[in-house]
């Protein structure tokens, strides 16, 4: 059977593109604020394992509806026949230039695509929309209404009445705020007005919601090597003789500090891969927490544990200067959020990049002397990290493909997510931390248990 397919349809301008950048997970969708940006129809399939679970049709929008609705009428023969009278007109409008609009998201319909209707429920309901859903009733094919809010007005019990007079199902359905599984509820009602490809988008469902645990999956094993990689890493320069200078000190240092920056920067890349965000920017002020150097204060405040939660995993504390850190964040852990950003102005940190590596001067077997920093045995150091990072997959896993601006954080929900790390996973998770710093080594067990850890936050996070 083929896969299903969805025209999108509507008014222009009314949000069309988004929901089916958002359904298809696709960023190459057109999106703009200007009418007619989609001036014909594109087919976006939704591909997995080299299946098309179903496609979604963008199309342009409706210009000249109601001289639509008075032909049809004016050759109606009957209730049967309306769907082969629809196909006539697009047949003997196909080369009229005042038709182009109609004819192109019509033809989808007439081959067999279901609709969704698309109005935004922030403008308020005007009759000159009838004429749009009853051309579509012609068709005879399921139909279903989404309310898309794109303003900041409030009409959608208007548009819900209207809209049920005209469509078995209606759904208010934000395009780029709904969640994942908003999405998937939309594809399981279609398929409830849809018999014949019922049983194909129940399946779509199934599959993407096992895609999504997969996703949360590698997700975590990313994170486990960033902090495998990073908390292992050593940066080495050649002596002259057997004792260092400050300069060349500094130099192995940054030479570290910027192997852990890269490898921040490669696992957020190939989370944002595993989503299918690629081009997905991250710039001021919308990410602002993550935009800071991992190695500076504010990351350290924002992210790292205070004195006495260091303290309550075993952790040595003595790494952290000033015990007021734990008073004056109330107490939380990891993963504060962007709404304590006032709070953190003036409290004291952790010492900072310079005091986090251990440095020595090792003779080798073959002659010579080679310095080397590393690995970084800050206790905090891997809770900014792993903060960080957790963080960073929380906002892809959650945003929608129609979204164009650069990452924002909810601060609200940034908060909320200290409250689900309990002291016993930050037990047993400093306890991993711990020894790979200092053994120096990852064994396959270990990476294997941190991901573990890793995808239980993951889940908690981000569902």
């Amino acid at each position: 059977m083929s896969a299903p397919r969805f025209a999108i349809v509507g008014h222009p301008n009314k949000g069309k593109s988004s929901i089916v950048a958002t359904l298809a997970e696709d960023e190459s969708v057109a999106i703009a604020s200007d009418p007619g940006t989609t001036t014909h129809a594109r087919v976006y399939p939704m591909r997995r394992d080299g299946q098309t679970l179903y496609e979604l049709i963008d199309t342009p929008g409706f210009q000249r509806a109601r001289e639509v609705l008075g032909w049809l009428r004016e050759h109606d023969r009957g209730a049967g026949a309306r769907g082969e009278v629809v196909a006539e007109f697009v047949t003997l409008h196909a080369s009229d230039a005042r038709f182009r609009d109609e004819c192109a998201l019509l033809q989808p319909i007439i081959d067999g695509a279901g609709i969704l209707y698309v109005v935004d429920g922030s403008r308020p309901y005007g009759a000159e929309y009838e004429a749009e859903m009853e051309v579509l009733r012609w068709t005879g094919q399921p139909r279903m209404a989404l309310i898309n809010l794109i303003g900041a007005g409030d009409h959608v019990e208007r548009w819900r009445t209207a809209l049920g007079q005209f469509f078995s199902i209606v759904r208010i359905f934000d395009a780029m705020r709904a969640s994942f599984e908003q999405r998937i509820e939309l594809l399981r009602s279609f398929g409830a007005i849809d018999e014949t490809g019922a049983t194909q988008l129940n399946r779509a469902a199934d599959v993407l919601t096992a895609e999504r645990s997969a996703r949360r999956r590698r997700t975590a094993e990313t994170i486990a090597d960033l902090l495998c990689v990073a908390l292992t890493a050593v940066a080495t320069l050649p002596l002259a003789g057997d004792t260092s200078n400050p300069a060349i000190e500094e130099k192995a240092r940054e030479r570290l500090r910027e192997s852990v920056r890269s490898e921040e920067q490669r696992a957020r890349h190939a989370v944002q891969e595993i989503y299918h965000h690629e081009a997905t920017r991250a710039e001021e002020p919308a990410m602002d927490l993550l935009l800071a150097d991992v190695f500076s204060a504010r990351s350290f405040s924002v992210f790292g544990l205070s004195a006495t939660q260091l303290a309550l995993t075993g952790a040595a504390s003595g790494a952290v200067a000033g015990g007021v850190v734990d008073a004056m964040l109330g107490g939380a852990s990891l993963l504060l959020g962007a709404g304590i950003g006032a709070l953190i102005g003036g409290v004291s940190t952790l010492a900072g990049a310079d005091r986090l590596a251990k440095v020595e001067v090792l003779g080798q077997p073959l002659g010579g002397f080679e310095l080397t920093v590393g690995p970084i045995t800050d206790p905090n150091f891997s809770w900014v990290l792993l903060g960080r990072a957790l963080l960073h997959a929380r906002l892809i896993a959650e945003r929608n493909h129609a979204r164009r601006e650069a990452v924002a954080i909810d601060a609200a929900r940034g908060e909320h997510l200290a409250d689900e790390i309990d002291a016993a996973t930050r037990r047993r998770l400093d306890g991993q931390l711990r020894g790979m710093r200092r053994e120096r080594t990852v064994t396959a067990a270990q990476r294997k248990l941190l991901t573990q850890e890793i995808e239980h936050l993951l889940e908690s996070s981000t569902g």
